[in-house]
């Protein structure tokens, strides 16, 4: 056959084109089992500071001040019925029409006193698959996660997550109190002072202890704000295998069966791209092993 006396008599291209099959192969294999293989878990809790375009803002100092540690070790505030909690929530939900559910969902927030944070559809390789980032007041997010649920064909997984920050939240009261008065006896002894070092000495240190305060209290209303608004993570895909979850049995015939299909796909497309790629670079290679075979037929010879 033509093919196997090409091989024969070009022995070294023909061992280079086999490494970069076996490269591309092996490169698309583990690209389509690490995309679309089932991610374990759940996303950890984080304080949300960006939205969509811009940054999530509370305040004129709160985007400096939402960079507080929440996990910090504060002093127990014993006697507080009313804690202040912020509540993050992660859903993973099969459903028929991801576009038109990621718009349910920001309607609801929008017109419940809520928004929304985050937006984005992807288009893999079966199925779209999205994630939505939405704000929504405390006291309602019973009530949509109901709604949530009520819009899938299956809850895949549901996490809620719950950070306790009344102790934060009087503890940095409690230093704006101390601050507070610190400045307000600078302020008497600026009254009194009479020659212009000390006026201006006295004067940095108010402004310095004002600043203090004024991050102290931004830190205060991030967690205000935070507190009355649970942040909910929609994940939405019309396969499962798409959703970020632990999967109850680790051996799922139907789910390796995808997930081998999915891997066949890409090598199958990828082969088709290097196939390109090697078509267009032909008005290199093809000169090049012209002018060998003529060398190599002269000097046979």
């Amino acid at each position: 056959m033509p093919v196997i006396s090409w091989i024969k008599n070009n022995k070294l291209s023909s061992f280079l084109l086999l490494v970069i099959i076996v490269f591309l192969t092996l490169s698309s294999v583990k690209n389509s089992i690490g995309i679309n293989g089932i991610s374990g878990g759940v996303p950890t809790l984080m304080m949300d500071q960006t939205v969509s375009g811009g940054t999530e803002s509370f305040g004129p100092v709160a985007k400096s001040a939402m960079m507080a540690p929440i996990n910090q070790d504060y002093t127990p505030q014993p006697g507080i019925t009313n804690r202040m909690v912020v509540e993050n929530s992660y859903l993973s939900l099969l459903v028929k029409d991801v576009t038109s559910v990621k718009d349910a969902i920001i309607t609801y927030a929008q017109t419940n006193g809520g928004y929304m944070v985050d937006s984005n559809v992807s288009n893999p390789q079966d199925a779209p698959s999205a994630t939505v980032t939405i704000r929504v007041q405390s006291a309602k997010l019973k009530e949509a996660l109901a709604y949530l649920h009520s819009l899938s064909v299956k809850v895949v997984s549901e996490n809620l997550q719950g950070t306790d920050v009344t102790d934060q939240y009087v503890d940095v009261e409690k230093r704006i109190t101390l601050l507070e008065n610190t400045k307000a006896k600078f302020e008497t002894i600026l009254t009194t002072a009479k020659e212009i070092s000390d006026i201006t000495n006295v004067t940095r240190e108010i402004l310095n202890y004002q600043d203090q305060i004024d991050s102290l209290k931004g830190s205060q209303m991030a967690l205000e704000k935070n507190a009355q608004l649970a942040k909910i993570t929609v994940y939405l895909s019309t396969d499962e295998i798409a959703l970020p979850y632990a999967p109850s049995e680790m051996f799922r015939p139907n789910v390796i069966f995808k997930l081998a299909v999915r891997s066949l796909v890409g090598i199958l497309r990828n082969i088709g791209t290097m196939v390109i790629w090697v078509a267009v670079y032909a008005v290199i290679w093809v000169p090049v092993l012209v002018v060998l075979w003529f060398l190599k037929k002269r000097f046979t010879k």
